[in-house]
């Protein structure tokens, strides 16, 4: 007689018979395990951690960008993350995301599958062209924002029509909240009066003046003590839009220096919790060139130059309005030649130049500001101190293995 093991069961499901039979589940080990050393003996707050894409494990890459997660491997909390795509082809170059590393300390990551955390919209990187402005380019984080000024704004200057500007300086927006402001000053440009964002309603303003001069970290190349110049940008690229890292392009019409015509680009950054931007400067010419020269505007001359060329951080200390204001520019001392305090009666032409030579034709440096009136620094001493600290995560970048 043939017996069904069934019959002594009674009615069960195959699931439930083989379930019970079946091996306890595992929970799915991480992707992959980061590990960030930091080998200073300072805290390092708003690190930008990049992953190349390329070097992450098939598993990671499969997951893509929106069903991959970042978390603290100590916390579990998820971070937010972002990912680069910054050639347009469709396939990610980097992975982003931020931690605070603490002095002499380590921290380890994981990177899973999961919904990545969502970034708050009050703390974000931003950038876009501004038509509204006549044809501004503007850029912010949740600490700095800037703008410069494209092609319509230097054919107005060229018919002599007041609300234009020619230069390619770059400008500062002192703002003093950490969310977004280039959208809402805009708006009060066109909807409340002209130029409203040059008064102060709480959030701050824009009191910097760049006319001719270079601003802050404004480019040329300097000749026979003259300082020769792009005009107004022609053309914009937006490679990435926050949260963590804002990235765009500029690009010049090719210009005249001391018989040499340039062809000049900047692909420029802006990373969240920094005062600095970082400029990765392109220039070349059709014989070689003697030097790539950022510049500081100095107003009237009534502030205070300070400079530590063998760390590589120059800056500008002065009183606009009520309140004090730093500019600076960082780069790496194998990039510097030279500086000079060029004080003149020219208007806008008093500069601080900070001469480098690039290495095949690129120059990457730092500049930026710090606002006594947003509350981040209380004195020039404080700015210097966090040009220095700025300097040395530079000549020590965080170790990064997975």
């Amino acid at each position: 007689m043939v017996v069904s093991l069934f019959s002594f069961l009674g009615p069960v499901s195959f699931a439930t018979l083989f379930g019970a039979f079946s091996p306890p589940q595992v929970p799915a080990k991480p992707a992959l395990t980061v590990t960030v050393r930091n080998k200073l003996n300072f805290a390092r707050p708003a690190e930008t951690i990049s992953l190349p894409w390329a070097k992450l494990p098939a598993a990671v890459r499969q997951l893509g960008a929106t069903t991959l997660q970042v978390r603290d491997a100590a916390t579990k909390q998820p971070l937010v993350s972002q990912v680069l795509d910054l050639d347009a082809d469709g396939q990610p170059d980097e992975l982003l995301f931020q931690t605070d590393m603490p002095a002499k300390g380590q921290k380890k990551f994981t990177v899973e599958a999961g919904q990545p955390a969502a970034a708050a919209p009050e703390r974000t990187t931003f950038a876009r062209f501004v038509p509204e402005r006549t044809d501004d380019f503007a850029w912010e984080n949740d600490r700095v924002a800037f703008r410069t000024y494209g092609p319509v704004a230097e054919q107005m200057a060229d018919k002599k029509d007041p609300s234009g500007t020619l230069t390619s300086g770059m400008d500062c927006w002192l703002k003093r909240v950490p969310y977004p402001i280039i959208n809402k000053w805009y708006g009060r440009h066109v909807n409340e009066k002209p130029f409203a964002y040059h008064t102060d309603i709480g959030e701050g303003y824009d009191p910097y003046h760049v006319g001719g001069s270079r601003g802050v970290g404004g480019t040329g190349v300097l000749i026979d003590k003259k300082l020769y110049t792009s005009r107004n940008f022609t053309s914009y690229k937006i490679l990435a839009a926050g949260p963590i890292r804002t990235v765009f392009e500029l690009t010049y019409a090719p210009w005249q220096a001391g018989g040499r015509t340039i062809t000049e680009t900047k692909r420029i950054s802006l990373d969240l919790g920094s005062n600095l931007t970082r400029f990765e400067q392109h220039m070349s010419a059709d014989t070689p060139l003697p030097n790539c020269t950022i510049g500081l505007t100095l107003h009237e001359q009534k502030g205070e130059v300070q400079a530590d060329r063998k760390a590589g951080w120059f800056r500008y200390w002065e009183k606009i309005d009520d309140s004090y204001l730093g500019t600076a520019v960082v780069a790496e001392p194998r990039y510097i030649t030279d500086y000079q305090d060029h004080r003149t009666t020219e208007k806008d032409q008093s500069q601080l130049w900070i001469v480098t030579k690039p290495t095949q034709n690129v120059v990457v440096f730092y500049s930026g500001f710090g606002w006594q009136k947003s509350g981040q620094f209380a004195s020039a001493a404080a700015w210097d101190a966090y040009l220095a600290n700025f300097t040395q995560r530079l000549a020590s970048p965080l170790q990064v293995t997975m």
